[in-house]
């Protein structure tokens, strides 16, 4: 199995938000305990065929609203020309302008010889890569305080659902879960490769909600963060008994199936 299916059985938990009582989230504990991570240079083959070294960067990012790209704008004008290979087209006039552009009515990166303008290409200097993510790991600040929103939350999706009760009371559910090839919209199934649910990314040292504990401290509060820690922590305890009893039937359900495929090649 190269990429599990879109429809794989998950098992989700749900609690109040500490910080806000209207408020509950309902995590996808397969995808959160999953060892995905980013494999970008490491032998990730890109949403495109043609164009292998870009990663997901191809399509440039929206910006989810002002506050987004005025953070971006904020690091732009940090940026180096020896940090950043299109440094001369993004800052030529000084303009927002110079480094995004309109699509459809809504602000990105700007897409400039086939990929976002923020992506330095091999052969730069500096490295290969986003040339925020690479100044906040040169700052020592988390690379999400830089990148756009869409940027930094992927693979992670977080959605938002308002839940009315039997008693005409109501509350405002949070799920986080994985982006995967549905969250491009229809065009998702048309990616020529795609990470989140492929084998071949699922090779981190720690399980999602570790390794991006800032990317979800950030979407959740730290308070709901440090709930779901305890939870995925239980959850990992309860796959562990499960191995040991043998029961490999229950695997699938607990565990993220391109996880227990990459687990197989070790």
């Amino acid at each position: 199995m190269a990429e599990a299916p879109l429809d794989l059985p998950r098992v989700w938990v749900e609690f109040a938000d500490p910080a806000d009582s209207n408020q509950r989230y309902r995590c996808d504990l397969t995808w959160l305990t999953s060892s995905w991570t980013c494999i970008f240079g490491s032998g990730c083959q890109g949403i495109y065929a043609g164009r292998p070294d870009d990663g997901c960067c191809t399509l440039g990012a929206h910006f989810t609203d002002k506050d987004d790209w005025k953070r971006v704008e904020k690091a732009v004008a940090e940026l180096g020309e020896d940090e950043w290979e299109y440094h001369s087209v993004g800052r030529a006039t000084g303009s927002k302008d110079d480094w995004t552009e309109k699509e459809d009515g809504a602000r990105k990166t700007k897409v400039v010889d086939g990929a976002c303008i923020f992506l330095n290409r091999p052969g730069f200097p500096a490295g290969a890569g986003c040339a925020l993510h690479q100044h906040a790991v040169l700052t020592g600040v988390e690379p999400h305080t830089l990148k756009p929103d869409v940027c930094w939350q992927l693979p992670i999706r977080r959605t938002f659902r308002t839940v009315e009760l039997p008693d005409d009371t109501s509350y405002l559910e949070v799920t986080i879960t994985e982006y995967d090839r549905r969250g491009w919209g229809p065009g998702g199934h048309d990616l020529d490769w795609y990470c989140s649910g492929n084998s071949e990314a699922h090779v981190g040292r720690e399980p999602v909600y570790r390794s991006n504990a800032p990317e979800l401290t950030e979407l959740m509060g730290p308070l709901a963060y440090a709930e779901l820690a305890i939870r995925a922590e239980a959850h990992l305890a309860q796959v562990k008994a499960v191995r040991a009893r043998g029961v490999r039937k229950l695997l699938p359900l607990l565990v993220h199936p391109a996880t227990i495929e990459a687990q197989r090649g070790k």
